[in-house]
This record gives C-alpha cells, structure tokens and sequence, in this order.
C-alpha cells in the first residue's frame, strides 16, 4: 500500500470495507475516503476514487460501474483495488515513490488466501515491505490501551464489512470472534425494510444517511420523524413517507442482535482470569458502527458490564495502526504472522 511525501516512505493503511485511510510517519492521517471505485466497463479504467466515485453512485450511465473493491473486509477485486491503492497514494503524495514499509490492518478472521490478496495488492501498487496487523489489535493500541500487560482488554470495533470482537492479552488476541454483520448490513437492512413495509425503493446513500441521522439499537429519549423520498414499487413515481427512529430502530434490530450475541459468545469462551479483568475495565467500542445511537446502552444491559465508546472511534484503527508504524519494533509482537508465498 504505501505512500507519502519525499521525506518519508512509511505508511499505515486502514484498507476498510467502508472508508479507506492513510497515516503518513510523521504527519498522522492524510486521507479519509469511502472505498469506492467508479470504472469504465470496456477497458476497467479507473474514473474516479473515494468522494468523487461515492457522489456519482446512482447516477451513472451503462458505460460506468460503481462498485466497492473490498467486500466483507476482504478484496473482492483485485485489479481495482490495486488500481484504488495507486489513486489513493498519489493523491497524498507530491512526488511519487515507492514505499519503504508499509503496515496494513486486517480482520481477525480472514484466510491466508485473504492475506495474500491483501499483501500482493500492497506489493504491486509499489510497497517494499509489508506487515499485517488484526483490526481489533490496531483499534486497541489506537484507542492506548497497553496490549503488552498480563491484563485482559475487549474490544469490538464494528467497521462497514466485519465485526472484530477481541479478548488481547499480552501482545496476542487470546479470543476472537468475527463476524460479517456491521455497518453495511445495517444499511441494507433499512432498503430492505422500506422495501418490505412501505413498498418504496430508496438508495444506498439515503439508507446510510437515515442509519446516521436516526438509527439506534435503544429505545430513545425522545423519539426522531424523518421524511423519506424515494421510487414507489408499484406506482413507479417519486414518493415522500415520514417515519419515526422506532421504525428504522426495528429495521436495525435484526443486525444489532447479531453483534450482541457475538459479544455474549465471546465472554462465554473468555478465561476466567481475564474474564475478571474485563468485568474491572469494561468493554470498548470503537469503528463507525461505535456511533449508532444507544449502542453502548444495549450492549451494557445485555451483558451488565461497562461499556465505553472510544473516543473518534473512525479513526481508532489507523492510529494504532499508525503507531506501530512508528514504534515498529516495540511492535513487531502484535504483528500477524502469516505464510510467505
């Protein structure tokens, strides 16, 4: 993956199913961008990247393709991702080069064969090392917990594609459990109910922005009306609908459930010794998904444990993956150590 300016070739990627960012050594985080590609069908030539694909989604005539390289966090499309990659890397650097080393978080459970596409798509788009580390590691030395203590720590950091539950301990993930349910299940859980319930078709770009406006896993103080347009399924024509945050809380409820039970099946293999740690420090929360509204809430009286958002949960994952780039050799422990090819 790879990037920078002439004065540094280290980068730490956060390559999301979502939303892709970039850590420059010595310059923090220099990109935030949805992972989007808008192509040419004929010859696969990209068009546009991040915003600019994200603002043509919809709109696009037959000879242009819109799609989402990575699916369930993991690369779907190898050309253009690596075509993604390249666009990414010059438009944070000035002069362009190939990067020295490069450290590029992955879900907890993803194949070798994941891996592999992962590293060779790093590789090719100009990186001369590369490391891999888990999203629920980078998210908890992001959030500065200390993973190098005999202490146990939690983390659920919910991004677009996976939910990575983790128990850390000792620079090692003693636990995991990843599921493919997190934000963009969300998302397509609200088409799908207006679909369902009010036979009006609506885009991905409205079902996000609903989810964010007036989603939540808990009941609210004060319930949200939000007006919603969209293409009715029989008639054909453009239609407006009002609903409540409860309608879209129960159009959510089924993917919720989802990332709880993952939770409780977690504590339930958890080691005892850590178990009481976690009773002690709680569980933390990190991702996008960390921000749907009552949350934290649902989680904390599922499991009757505390339960704490991390603070800029986006951005959890690439700081810590940023700081190992940094601190690479007081780091190397947390590294995923997977076959070379």
């Amino acid at each position: 993956m790879a990037l920078f300016r002439f004065f540094s070739n280290d980068v730490a990627i956060d390559l999301g199913t979502a939303n892709t960012l970039i850590w420059v050594k010595g310059k923090g985080v220099v990109l935030n961008e949805p992972t989007i590609v808008a192509f040419d069908r004929s010859n696969k030539h990209i068009i546009a990247i991040g915003h600019d694909a994200q603002a043509m989604l919809g709109k696009t005539h037959k000879d242009i393709k819109i799609i989402r390289p990575l699916r369930d966090g993991a690369i779907a499309d190898f050309e253009i991702a690596e075509g993604m990659l390249r666009a990414f890397i010059r438009k944070v650097s000035m002069t362009w080069q190939p990067a020295r080393r490069v450290v590029v978080c992955v879900p907890s459970g993803i194949t070798e064969v994941e891996k592999r596409a992962v590293r060779d798509s790093c590789e090719h788009a100009g990186a001369k090392e590369v490391h891999l580390i888990a999203e629920p590691m980078a998210s908890a030395i992001g959030i500065g917990l200390n993973v190098h203590e005999p202490i146990g720590n939690m983390i659920v950091d919910i991004g677009g594609g996976t939910t990575e539950i983790a128990v850390i301990a000792l620079s090692g993930i003693v636990s995991s459990e990843s599921i493919r349910i997190a934000g963009d299940e969300m998302t397509n859980s609200i088409v799908q109910y207006f679909r369902r319930n009010h036979n009006i078709l609506i885009g991905d770009r409205t079902a996000e922005m609903i989810k964010c406006s007036v989603g939540s896993a808990f009941p609210m103080k004060e319930e949200i009306q939000i007006e919603v347009k969209g293409r009715d399924l029989v008639s054909g024509i453009p239609k407006m609908i009002e609903v409540s945050s409860s309608d879209i809380r129960s159009a959510l409820s089924e993917a919720v459930i989802e990332i709880v039970n993952a939770v409780l099946r977690l504590l339930e293999i958890t080691p005892p010794e850590l178990a009481a740690d976690i009773y002690d420090r709680g569980i933390m929360l990190s991702g996008g998904g960390a921000l749907l509204k009552g949350l934290d809430e649902r989680l904390r009286r599922e499991t009757k444990l505390p339960v704490h958002v991390a603070e800029d949960p986006l951005t959890s994952v690439v700081r810590g993956t940023g700081k190992v780039l940094e601190n690479l050799n007081d780091y190397r422990s947390v590294l995923i150590k997977s076959t070379r090819y």
